[in-house]
């Protein structure tokens, strides 16, 4: 018997070849691969846990009636009757700040088809994407990212250009989207689609909100059409226009709207700074006046002040070797070292009443979750200091949970000997 893996995998494979075959022209009809098999393989690939739209729907309940409801779903696609429904937007902390950030909410039926048309098209979006973007795509991440800024930055640095694009999941111009979609596949079901999720609008407290411009983070498809719409406007430029006119030697990583440029000299940083707001500008994104600067990384000399920028949660600084030379290092962005301590003992605070066993358990899995994602080379320092954090924390949480006496450092540090917490390690060595 035929499997939905059987027939999703074959599909894929032939749109890749059609995309590689004809990537200066665009696909014109793909959307007839999408099929029952197709979304249901997308289904059984969206986590249950996830907040429910405003339909208030599960994965659970969606999938009680599972053939029968794809089934409905591919013939209103089809017949280009489906009605994108609006997201329910919710503000969430940005990390390391006091700012909130809007993510949307999309109905679990309107998610299933989102991940079964990023499915369908992602694998012609891949083939135009240059190798220096990294944001939500398949087979790259955020430490490759940051590594390969690393190392081209290499031991002379460079003069960089901290970009910062204000509110761009918010102000991405419709017209321009739906013009850079249709460039590359000219299928009428898919860009209808994209012009329904464009224009389905929010729910907030209850109220409609219309969506004039932007895309709601939280959907599937919001990754990959911010990834299209930034290649478009900076990546593809850079490439073309930039980097022929450089008199030396530039580059760029970008991952999702975070940025990094960086030049051997400082006329050509200078130069594309002064013309990368006017090209961001005429596709209605803004540079962040005050978070977007220029500055000297270059290798410091004797008292020279040694300037710094941060990626991806990593502060990039001149630091010394063991042999004395002057070499760049990384550590947790300052920020987002706080957020991080501040989490911890919240989330200690909070859940005081849970069994000590269970406390371990979850605290442990946080721990380690952080160490995964900041161990990087020469930043052990700063993971030390959240894991002594943690229990300097968690110690004092458990000495306010009505206890009759206090558990000293002597009794916590026999419990932690038996029960130990992760301890930190370089999962991700740069050199």
């Amino acid at each position: 018997m035929e499997t939905k893996e059987s027939k999703v995998k074959p599909k894929l494979n032939r749109i890749a070849e059609l995309a590689r075959k004809y990537r200066d022209e665009p696909i014109q009809s793909i959307h007839h691969h999408m099929d029952r098999w197709w979304l249901e393989d997308a289904y059984h690939q969206l986590k249950a846990n996830k907040a429910a739209g405003i339909d208030k729907v599960t994965k659970e309940e969606y999938g009680e009636n599972l053939a029968e409801n794809l089934e409905d779903l591919i013939t209103r696609v089809r017949s280009q009757t489906y009605r994108a429904p609006a997201v329910k937007r919710v503000e969430i902390p940005k990390p390391g700040s006091d700012e909130l950030r809007p993510l949307g909410i999309p109905s679990f039926e309107d998610k299933v088809l989102q991940k079964g048309f990023v499915m369908l098209v992602e694998p012609v979006f891949e083939e135009m994407f240059y190798e220096f973007s990294y944001g939500f795509r398949p087979g790259k991440s955020q430490h490759e990212a940051i590594h390969t800024l690393f190392k081209d930055l290499g031991w002379r640095g460079g003069w960089v250009i901290d970009l910062d694009i204000r509110r761009f999941f918010d102000t991405i111009d419709h017209r321009h989207m739906r013009e850079f979609f249709s460039k590359r596949i000219t299928d009428g079901v898919l860009n209808t689609l994209v012009l329904g999720w464009l224009k389905a609008g929010t729910v907030k407290n209850g109220a409609w909100e219309a969506s004039e411009e932007g895309t709601p983070q939280g959907g599937n498809v919001s990754p990959l059409l911010a990834n299209l719409y930034l290649h478009e406007v900076l990546d593809d430029w850079f490439v073309k226009e930039v980097q022929p006119r450089l008199k030396s030697n530039g580059g760029m990583v970008r991952y999702a709207d975070d940025a990094v440029m960086y030049f051997d000299r400082k006329e050509d940083a200078e130069r594309v700074l002064a013309a990368l707001g006017k090209r961001l500008d005429r596709y209605g994104l803004e540079l962040h006046p005050e978070k977007t600067r220029l500055l000297d990384f270059t290798q410091p000399r004797g008292g020279d002040k040694q300037s710094t920028f941060s990626f991806l949660g990593f502060t990039y600084y001149w630091g010394k070797s063991r042999s004395g030379k002057r070499v760049i290092k990384l550590k947790t962005e300052s920020k987002r070292q706080t957020a991080k301590k501040k989490a911890l003992t919240d989330w200690i605070k909070e859940n005081r009443h849970l069994p000590r066993a269970e406390q371990h358990q979850i605290l442990s899995a946080k721990l380690r979750g952080l160490y995964h994602y900041y161990g990087v080379s020469d930043n052990i320092g700063s993971l030390y200091t959240l894991s002594f954090h943690a229990r300097i924390a968690w110690r004092k949480w458990l000495n306010r949970t009505g206890r009759k006496r206090d558990m000293s450092w002597r009794q916590f540090n026999f419990y932690l000997a038996a029960h130990p917490l992760p301890e930190p390690k370089v999962y991700h060595p740069l050199y």
